[in-house]
């Protein structure tokens, strides 16, 4: 950021009164920007015991799978964000269920929350954003092609929980400027 989106002026960087991190703060009017992290909501939808993934049509990482999933929009909760994605990437109707996990990947500034989901009907196609949509059996996912870490964690757990007959919710942090990403 180098102006201030209020007046214009030029930001600096440093600790406003009364806080504790470095802000952007505008030289003239004094505004503090902050920035918070993104949030990103997706699901898993299952239909007959088969996994919804989408080929990514966009970077990053084209050509590689990812359940439906975006950033929320402004007036819409993580669920109906959900549901709205895989609408656009996979022209699925998905009814989304609870809570799997959320991820915290801290070098992208993002928290990544994944619901499960139904997809009552096998309809689906290709969206904007996707090159391919399919339906897949577990043991056809294609794992050395997922595009995301969050994405894996999110249906690793997924599957673990549909072995173990539970609906667990699970939390991890990604972070790929620290050696291991974790």
């Amino acid at each position: 950021m180098n102006f201030c989106s209020h007046c214009g002026q030029p930001v600096t960087i440093r600790v406003p009164e009364g806080d504790h991190r470095p802000r952007h703060v505008c030289t003239a009017c004094g505004t503090v920007h902050y920035q918070n992290p993104r949030i990103i909501a997706g699901c898993v939808p299952e239909h007959q015991g088969r996994i919804l993934l989408c080929r990514r049509a966009i970077e990053p990482r084209r050509g590689y799978w990812t359940i439906p999933a975006g950033f929320m929009e402004n007036g819409e909760t993580t669920q109906e964000a959900a549901r709205r994605e895989s609408i656009e990437e996979a022209m699925a109707d998905v009814e989304v269920g609870s809570l799997l996990a959320v991820v915290h990947v801290l070098h992208a500034d993002q928290v990544h929350v994944t619901f499960r989901a139904r997809l009552p009907h096998p309809d689906y196609g290709v969206g904007e954003e996707s090159l391919e949509v399919e339906l897949y059996d577990e043991a056809e996912i294609p794992w050395a092609d997922i595009a995301f870490r969050s994405v894996e964690f999110a249906l690793r757990r997924y599957l673990e929980d549909r072995r173990d007959g539970e609906e667990r919710h699970h939390f991890t942090a990604i972070d790929l400027r620290r050696p291991g990403g974790r």
